[in-house]
């Protein structure tokens, strides 16, 4: 009985290193009070294998800047949202922001590819899922991520 005993606490010990080794995945945003305000299913697109050009991304984001503002500095309202406005990119959500940039650029991608809509009563504006809806193709999505970053250095 102590040699089964011994062996079923070695297994939990095991189990639970392994489950504690594996962490958060790096494709969901951090908890805590600093995490984005817009839930997004699904995972990272093609994008984050590519390599991004800020200058590229520059461009593309003028598109953007209709919501998040000249250069990513938001302040750009959104009735009906918890927050009230869009989120600036620049700086960008804390919960988002990673000293790994492969962690940077995958929580990125993740609102690009599947968009998202801001928790709110009836929010006015929500994130298209430029990924999903083929919108941007995935250099364009790696560009833009590339300029996000470069915007948060």
């Amino acid at each position: 009985m102590t040699k089964k005993f011994a062996a079923l606490s070695i297994s939990f010990l095991i189990i639970t290193v392994l489950l504690a080794a594996c962490g958060t995945p790096a494709t969901q945003a951090p908890q805590g009070p600093a995490q984005p305000d817009v839930p997004n299913p699904g995972g990272p697109g093609e994008a984050i294998n590519l390599t991004g050009d800020p200058v590229a991304g520059a461009g593309i984001f003028e598109k953007c800047a209709g919501c998040h503002g000249s250069e990513g500095k938001g302040g750009q309202s959104n009735p009906g949202s918890d927050a009230g406005k869009i989120p600036a990119l620049n700086p960008v959500n804390p919960a988002l922001k990673s000293a790994d940039a492969k962690v940077f650029a995958t929580n990125l991608d993740l609102f690009i590819e599947h968009g998202g809509t801001p928790t709110g009563s009836n929010p006015t504006r929500s994130m298209p899922a430029f990924g999903d809806k083929k919108m941007l193709t995935p250099q364009q999505i790696a560009d833009v991520i590339a300029y996000i970053i470069s915007l948060n250095k």
